[in-house]
């Protein structure tokens, strides 16, 4: 038996070595090693802590990294750039006084020896900068939402109302605003708070990036929109004023541009401005000074100073009320006449005429011969249109007043002339 088995014993082995060759040159062919590389574009730093009161910054000029894998076709077709993780240990760091610090790079990849992962460059190039914490005030919006019909945004309040912020010393200095927006108020007609991440904007009014942001540990914040009810047609009283004007005048009267304004308020604010000021702002007399005025007094106030608390005026709103005193020479009177009584003179037959106003404001003053009340049925105004074509124009109007009245001032009115079209004509001729 133990000759048999020697017999031809270099054929054998032969044999054996020839199978393994063939076993090997089955398997690569089959299944061969490669080497594959792949892009990172995210290092993970770990050990921040281990630089005390500094922050670890990316350098900008860092090369892309790139790791190359070797393994078996099988196992690197399995593998994607997302299944690689890269570190970046600051306990490693080769000289924290270098700028910017080299801190050597570890790549991970489930199922592959380290001894098979090869990453170029093997240093993560960083910066140190000094830790900054700086406190904000937090700015609240609703951005574009809009409440339900009636209703208005009567406060936005944030909670915390201001942070403090930590982060690298050059990132903290370029922030200029900490915004926190509520944006589920769209349509609603109750009080709506909402959890919200706040946004931070630049000096140059831009928003941080994410890079940025990832640098900053912010809390999130907690926003109320407190939502008002809109009351329109609300008064302004302007009768009160200080002052005399110049001997010889008088005040005819005191109007206001707007007239009535609409405010949105809380429920208790809107029921006491209706039971104590019988839903009317009124100008105190302070802000009307009329002293010396031999002609018409005219100012501008804020009409939000005057607004009682829990009020605000709605969206879109001017804030500026225009006062004006009329004044005019004692005896006098303000008369407002139609335009459409007005008579027009020398009018060609192929031209019509509009006037630009409804009205025309007359100043007539009562004279030593006047013996009754002026009646404005009294008042013929006329406009002479004499040699006037297809245009626009502001004219002199001719008023003719009784005897013992006299027009305290010129007055004109705007005039627009036009073809005279007519329809039935057109259609006959075609």
């Amino acid at each position: 038996m133990k000759k048999k088995l020697t017999e031809n014993i270099s054929l054998k082995i032969m044999s054996v070595v020839s199978a393994v060759l063939v076993w090997l040159i089955v398997v690569n062919v089959d299944n061969p090693i490669r080497t594959d590389s792949y892009t990172i574009t995210n290092v993970e730093l770990t050990n921040q802590a281990y630089v005390t009161n500094q922050v670890c910054l990316p350098d900008n000029s860092q090369e892309a990294i790139r790791v190359y894998i070797t393994g078996t076709r099988k196992i690197l077709n399995k593998i994607t750039a997302s299944d690689i993780r890269a570190y970046a240990d600051m306990q490693q760091a080769v000289d924290l006084d270098k700028s910017p610090v080299m801190v050597p790079i570890t790549v991970i990849c489930d199922g592959i020896s380290p001894s098979n992962i090869e990453v170029v460059p093997r240093n993560y190039a960083v910066n140190l900068e000094d830790k900054k914490t700086q406190e904000f005030v937090i700015s609240v919006s609703s951005g574009d939402a809009k409440p339900g019909t009636g209703y208005e945004i009567g406060s936005l309040t944030c909670n915390p109302e201001k942070i403090k912020i930590t982060g690298p010393e050059t990132l903290i200095n370029k922030i200029d605003n900490v915004t926190a927006t509520i944006s589920n108020v769209e349509g609603k007609t109750e009080n709506v708070t909402q959890e919200t991440s706040l946004v931070i904007y630049d000096k140059n009014g831009e928003q941080l990036t994410d890079a940025e942001m990832t640098y900053l540990n912010l809390p999130k914040v907690t926003v109320t929109a407190r939502l008002w009810r809109v009351r329109s047609n609300i008064g302004i009283n302007a009768q009160e004023y200080t002052g005399e004007p110049a001997e010889g005048y008088q005040v005819e009267n005191v109007v206001t541009v707007p007239d009535v304004i609409s405010v949105a308020g809380s429920e208790e604010a809107l029921a006491n401005l209706d039971e104590t000021q019988n839903n009317t702002i009124s100008i105190p007399a302070e802000y009307i000074d009329i002293s010396g005025a031999d002609s018409d007094y005219e100012t501008k106030v804020n009409i939000t100073e005057l607004l009682p608390e829990g009020i605000k005026l709605t969206s879109g709103s001017s804030e500026d009320v225009w006062i004006r005193a009329n004044i005019l020479p004692v005896g006098s009177h303000t008369y407002d006449f139609l335009t459409q009584n007005i008579e027009v003179k020398n009018l060609a037959d192929d031209l019509q005429v509009t006037f630009g106003t409804e009205r025309i404001e007359l100043r007539i003053k009562e004279t030593e011969d006047a013996e009754e009340i002026l009646d404005e049925s009294w008042i013929r105004v006329l406009v002479d249109l004499k040699g006037k074509e297809e245009g626009s124009y502001e004219l002199p109007v001719d008023v003719e007043l009784p005897e013992g009245y006299e027009l305290v001032e010129p007055v004109t009115a705007e005039v627009q002339i036009s073809v005279l079209s007519n329809v039935a004509e057109s259609s006959e001729e075609e």
